[in-house]
C-alpha cells in the first residue's frame, strides 16, 4: 500500500544517508487495530453499523467529521488495512484537480481489470472547491472509487450537497481526558513510545497534560513526548515533575477557525451565557474567543446587539456600557482594552433581561411581510405647501403638548392597523415603568377618544380630501 506522495526511489545504498530521526511520538503510538482505538464507542463499538460495515468488508463512500485529534486518519488507515481494498492517501492541502484526475484513470483501470476496489482518502476535504469536489462525483456514483474524506469542517457546510447525498456521514467526537489518559499510559509503557524510557509521572501531573490538550490525541502524545525531553536524556530512571510540565507545554493551544463553525459555536456559547445572565460563563467564552485570535471589536458588536436584543428597555444603560466598551477597546487596543470588553460582559450578564423590542420589531416585520403598508394619514402628514393643505393634509392633528394629559386621540396608525400592539413591555427593571408610562397613556387617549370634541381627519365630513379645485394665479380673477 502506497500513499500518493511516498518517495518512489528506494534506490542507492542508504548507509550513506544519516539515520532517521524516530517519528513523533504520535504518529508511532497510532492504534494498529479497531480495538486500540479509544474513545469513539458510537461508532467503533460491538454492534455499532461502521463496525459492522467494516468488518463485512462492506465500507461505502463516507464523510468523517471531528476535531483535530479525533483519529479520522486512523480510522481511514484501519479501513485500508481491515478490507480488501487499493488505498490511495491524498491531501486537499497538497494535491490539486490534475492529481484527482490521474487517481480516478487508475482507479478505473483497476475496475475494469476485475481488481481491488480503490479507497481514496481525502484529508481536509473541505478546502477543495466546488469544482474540484464535483470531480469526486461521477466515480462515487459509479463506485469506481470508495471515498473516504476527513474534515473538521461541518459538512453541511463545506461539503457540495450532492456529494454528501452519496456519502454517509460519521462524527467523531473529541476525547475525553480519561480517554486521552489511556493513550498516555499507554505510550509511557509501550516500547513503540516511551517504554524504554524508564518514565515515571504522578496520576495528578499526567492528568494535567490530558487536560491542556483540549481533547486531541495527537496534541497529548506530543505534549508527553515534549515533556520527556525536557526532562533529559535517557538511560536511567526520571520523574516528569508538575514544574517541568508547566515549563514543557507553556499553554494550552486553543481550537478556533475564525472562518468555521467553532467561531459560531463559540460566539453562540458567549451569546447564550449572557442572556442566562451566566456571568462566569460569559467571561469564560468571552477570554476564549479573544485569546484565540477573534477580532476583539467583532465582539463588542455583539455584545451591542446583545444590549438592544435582549437587555432592551429592561436596562436602557446596557447600551452605552456595550458602546462605551468597544471605544475603550478602540482607543487601548489589546491586551488592556480586553478588562473593557469584559467588563461590559459582566454588565450585560447581571443585567435585568427583556426581549421585547426583539418581539415587537418582528412583529412589524410580519405586518409588513402580509402587505400591510397603507398611507400615512392625513393627520399626521406635514402640509408644507398650499396643494398639500388643500388635499387634507396635517388636517386633524391635535400638537400633544397642548394636551392635558401630553397625548391626544389621534390615530397614528394606518387605519387597517388602527389598535395593533406590537410592543408589549415585560414587568422586569426599567421596562417595568416604562410600560406603565405607556399604559398611562394609551389610557388617556382613550378617554380622549371618548370625548365630544375628537377632530375628524377630512373636515366636517370625516372623510379624507381626495381631491380639490384648480388653484388661481394670484392676482386674476375668476372666469
Amino acid at each position: 500500500m502506497r500513499d500518493l506522495f511516498d518517495n518512489e526511489d528506494d534506490s542507492g545504498d542508504r548507509s550513506r544517508h544519516p539515520a532517521a530521526r524516530p517519528a513523533p511520538l504520535a504518529e508511532r503510538m497510532r492504534p494498529r487495530s479497531l480495538d486500540e482505538i479509544v474513545g469513539q464507542e458510537e461508532l467503533l463499538g460491538p454492534g455499532a453499523p461502521l463496525r459492522g460495515a467494516i468488518d463485512r468488508d462492506q465500507v461505502a463512500s463516507m464523510i468523517l467529521w471531528g476535531p483535530p485529534g479525533s483519529g479520522k486518519t486512523t480510522l481511514a488507515r484501519l479501513i485500508a488495512d481491515l478490507t480488501r481494498s487499493r488505498f490511495v492517501s491524498y491531501s486537499a492541502v497538497l494535491a490539486g484537480i490534475r492529481e484527482i484526475k490521474d487517481i480516478m484513470a487508475a482507479a478505473q483501470r483497476s475496475a475494469a481489470a476485475g481488481g481491488a476496489r480503490t479507497f481514496l482518502f481525502v484529508d481536509e476535504i473541505h478546502r477543495f472547491n466546488r469544482a474540484q469536489q464535483d470531480a469526486f462525483l461521477p466515480h462515487v456514483e459509479r463506485g469506481t472509487i470508495v471515498l473516504i474524506g476527513a474534515t473538521t469542517e461541518n459538512p453541511s457546510f463545506s461539503i457540495n450537497a450532492a456529494l454528501l447525498s452519496r456519502c454517509a456521514v460519521h462524527v467523531l467526537r473529541a476525547l475525553s481526558d480519561n480517554d486521552l489518559l489511556v493513550l498516555l499510559r499507554r505510550a509511557l509503557g509501550d516500547d513503540r513510545g516511551l517504554g524504554a524510557e524508564r518514565l515515571r509521572i504522578a496520576d495528578a501531573d499526567l492528568r494535567l497534560v490530558a487536560e491542556r490538550s483540549s481533547g486531541d490525541a495527537r496534541r497529548a502524545l506530543n505534549n508527553l513526548e515534549a515533556v520527556a525531553l525536557a526532562a533529559g536524556p535517557g538511560g536511567e530512571e526520571r520523574t516528569l515533575t508538575r514544574a517541568g510540565i508547566e515549563q514543557a507545554m507553556q499553554r494550552a493551544a486553543l481550537l478556533y477557525d475564525k472562518t468555521g463553525e467553532e467561531h459560531f459555536n463559540l460566539i453562540s456559547a458567549l451569546h447564550k451565557s449572557l442572556r442566562n445572565s451566566d456571568a462566569d460563563a460569559s467571561l469564560y467564552w468571552l477570554v476564549r474567543m479573544i485569546e484565540s485570535g477573534e477580532d476583539p471589536l467583532y465582539l463588542a458588536r455583539r455584545m451591542i446587539r446583545f444590549a438592544s436584543e435582549d437587555v432592551g428597555n429592561a436596562d436602557p444603560m446596557a447600551l452605552q456600557v456595550a458602546l462605551a466598551a468597544r471605544d475603550a477597546f478602540e482607543s487601548l487596543g489589546l491586551p488592556e482594552g480586553a478588562l473593557a470588553l469584559a467588563q461590559a460582559a459582566l454588565y450585560l450578564a447581571a443585567a435585568p433581561k427583556s426581549n421585547s423590542v426583539t418581539l415587537a420589531y418582528g412583529r412589524v416585520l410580519d405586518d409588513l411581510k402580509q402587505g400591510l403598508s397603507d398611507p400615512v394619514p392625513l393627520a399626521l402628514r406635514n402640509a408644507s405647501t398650499g396643494l398639500m393643505k388643500d388635499l387634507g393634509y396635517g388636517r386633524g392633528y391635535r400638537y400633544a403638548h397642548d394636551e392635558a394629559a401630553g397625548t391626544a386621540a389621534l390615530d397614528c396608525l394606518p387605519e387597517r392597523l388602527r389598535g395593533r400592539r406590537y410592543f408589549e413591555a415585560r414587568p422586569v427593571g426599567e421596562e417595568k415603568e416604562l410600560g406603565e408610562r405607556l399604559r398611562r397613556a394609551a389610557e388617556a387617549r382613550a378617554r380622549a377618544e371618548a370625548g365630544p370634541t375628537r377632530p375628524q381627519e377630512g373636515g366636517a365630513t370625516g372623510r379624507p380630501v381626495t381631491s380639490v379645485p384648480p388653484r388661481r394665479p394670484p392676482g386674476r380673477a375668476a372666469t
